[in-house]
């Protein structure tokens, strides 16, 4: 079996604060929890500085932002690459929550 590189996920440092005392993490994109979504997005490193930009890239977005390393091998729900539109460009997405102890580095952005 292949192994899979490392899922990174951009937030706000204060929902990571308060997943890291919840024991996991469950918003799905800026906005948007897991439970509204269905899945968390995440992204490869080369997809990062885009989604970055497209998410908290507007004059009034945090700036307190933070990217989760998250190793799927240990995140114990299933991780589906899928593209937004049939032939579009594929991203993982996570299907539950992200346990804290899955998270194996956290990056800041800038």
């Amino acid at each position: 079996m292949a192994e899979h590189p490392y899922l990174l996920h951009i937030t706000e440092r204060a929902l990571w604060d308060a997943a890291r005392e919840a024991g996991a993490y469950a918003m799905s994109t800026r906005g948007r929890t897991l439970a509204e979504e269905g899945f968390i997005h995440c992204s490869t490193r080369a997809q990062l500085p885009r989604v970055a930009a497209f998410l908290y890239g507007a004059p009034d977005a945090p700036d307190d932002l933070v990217v989760l390393v998250v190793d799927p091998a240990r995140l114990g729900v299933p991780v589906k690459y899928e593209a937004p539109e049939p032939g579009g460009e594929e991203f993982p997405h996570v299907y539950g929550p992200i346990p804290v102890d899955a998270v194996v580095d956290v990056e800041t952005w800038k």
